[in-house]
């Protein structure tokens, strides 16, 4: 049942832009999945869904790049472009400007990159941070996470 229900909830979200969970839960009862808000919670997290912009401007949510990935899958491409103002090291933690609103979608973008060393990245409305493994390693991913975000 988990996985069937999982599966069509990859559908629905490839086919619809599904801003929140109670739709989601509409929607997969539209189609014979009773559920409780907890397990689409579950379900959201076991499949790693992501929120980024939608056409319409509000948040959507969205399946993030197949893991091994090093250049942001083309759903974060528009979310993101121009949006990142600076890239900066602070010890182990790279910290990203961006314009005001942005970061949560930019922050998506990042971790769909699947940089090395990089543990992962906490959002606010416009200030990232990006945990590295290491202090070590920061100069190359400051590179590396530069290069990517020249190139949206």
């Amino acid at each position: 049942m988990k996985e069937s229900r999982q599966k069509m909830i990859v559908e629905l979200i490839n086919e619809f832009e599904i801003e929140t969970q109670e739709e989601l839960s509409r929607l997969l009862l539209e189609r014979g999945y009773v559920t409780t808000q907890a397990t689409i919670s579950r379900d959201i997290k076991d499949l790693n869904i992501k929120k980024v912009p939608g056409k319409n401007g509000r948040a959507k949510y969205a399946i993030p790049a197949m893991s091994g990935k090093t250049e942001p899958d083309s759903g974060y491409l528009t979310a993101i472009k121009g949006t990142v103002l600076s890239v900066e090291a602070a010890e182990n933690i790279i910290v990203v400007k961006t314009a005001a609103g942005m970061a949560m979608a930019a922050a998506a973008a990042i971790d769909s990159m699947n940089i090395e060393h990089v543990l992962g990245c906490i959002a606010g409305d416009d200030t990232i941070m990006c945990v590295v493994k290491s202090v070590t390693y920061v100069d190359n991913v400051v590179k590396e996470l530069s290069t990517l975000l020249a190139k949206i």
